[in-house]
This record gives structure tokens, C-alpha cells and sequence, in this order.
């Protein structure tokens, strides 16, 4: 299975390398792009301030030619909360997209977006501060409506990043359940 891993706000940090080389060690083939070319942040703040330097249109060209070379092949799009964003953005528009991973985040939909039953599943805390109970019942509404098989998985008083072990939102055990649901998830597709 061919792999296209985006990484969050933080930059292409070693949680991101490590979940890469998980997914290869199961038998993947996995990218892992620089959309922030080289620069990794400690906070938040830091990496949100280079995004917005940077610029959505500018971060989704990044990562549009990063996967332009692989996706005739057809690939599963995942991501680590903006990662994530990145991920559905791309997938939503990529008719050969096989699946759709997302860790931590999601993104608005495009009112004309239309898949044909593309398996999604989406791994987060609860609660989440960037992914309210709100949120993510419009956005589970619209990814049916766009044609989207989505499933969601919630991790009680996980924080927003559980999955990185450096990072203080670290949660074992949400993380291990996480990756476990993700690899079965993986091997459907």
C-alpha cells in the first residue's frame, strides 16, 4: 500500500518518522513530506505562525507536488492534525485515492466535493479543542454527503496530539489503540 503521511503544526518531527517506519515495517510503501521545509517547532504558536507565513495555498501546492509523482498508483492520504487537513484536501480531489487516514484533525469540505464510498477513518481525542462534538458531526454529515465510508474513533481524556511521545499530549495507551484500529483500517483497503 502506497502511503502519503503529512505532518502537523509541528513539523516533519521524529513522531512522524517513527509512525512512517511503523507503516513500513507493516509492509507499506510511506512519503513523509516537508511541507514546512526543514523547520520543526516546540509550540503551537511557532508552527502556526510559519504556516500562515507560508500560506494555505502555498502548503497545499507543497503538498500536492509532493504526491503528484505517486498518485497514479493510488494512495492512502494520512496526516497529523493540519497534516490531516492537508490529507482530506487532497484526497477529496484525487479520484485514485484509496483511503483516507486521519489522525488528530480534519478539514471543511468543499461543497462540490464528491468521492465514489472512499473509506475514511478518523482517530481523536476527546475531548479535542481543535475537533469539537460539534464539529465533528457536521463534518461526519458533509463527508457522507461528499460519498465518504467514515468512521470515527474518540480517545477519552486524550489531549490533541496523543499520538507523539514528545509532545506533553502523549497518551500510550490511546496511542497504541489508535495505531492498532489504523493498521486493521489499512489492510481493508
Amino acid at each position: 500500500m502506497n502511503n502519503m503521511l503529512f505532518h502537523s503544526i509541528y513539523g516533519l518531527r521524529p513522531a512522524v518518522r517513527d509512525a512512517a517506519d511503523r507503516l513500513r515495517a507493516a509492509g507499506h510503501e510511506v512519503w513523509t513530506p516537508d511541507l514546512f521545509e526543514g523547520h520543526t517547532f516546540d509550540t503551537v504558536e511557532d508552527g502556526r505562525a510559519l504556516n500562515e507565513k507560508i500560506g494555505k495555498e502555498e502548503l497545499l501546492k507543497r503538498a500536492v507536488l509532493a504526491a503528484a509523482p505517486y498518485s497514479e498508483r493510488g494512495l492512502v492520504y494520512a496526516g497529523f492534525s493540519l497534516g490531516a487537513s492537508v490529507a482530506q484536501t487532497l484526497a477529496l480531489g484525487d479520484e485514485k485515492a484509496l483511503g483516507l487516514l486521519l489522525l488528530h484533525g480534519t478539514s471543511d469540505i468543499a461543497a462540490n466535493a464528491s468521492v465514489d464510498a472512499l473509506p475514511v477513518q478518523l482517530h481523536v481525542a476527546e475531548p479535542d479543542q481543535f475537533e469539537t462534538d460539534d464539529w465533528l458531526s457536521s463534518w461526519y454529515l458533509q463527508m457522507g454527503r461528499a460519498g465518504a465510508d467514515v468512521e470515527i474513533y474518540r480517545y477519552a481524556g486524550a489531549g490533541h496530539l496523543y499520538t507523539d511521545p514528545g509532545l506533553p499530549d502523549y497518551d500510550e495507551e490511546a496511542a497504541e489503540a489508535t495505531w492498532r484500529v489504523a493498521f486493521g483500517f489499512l489492510e481493508t483497503l
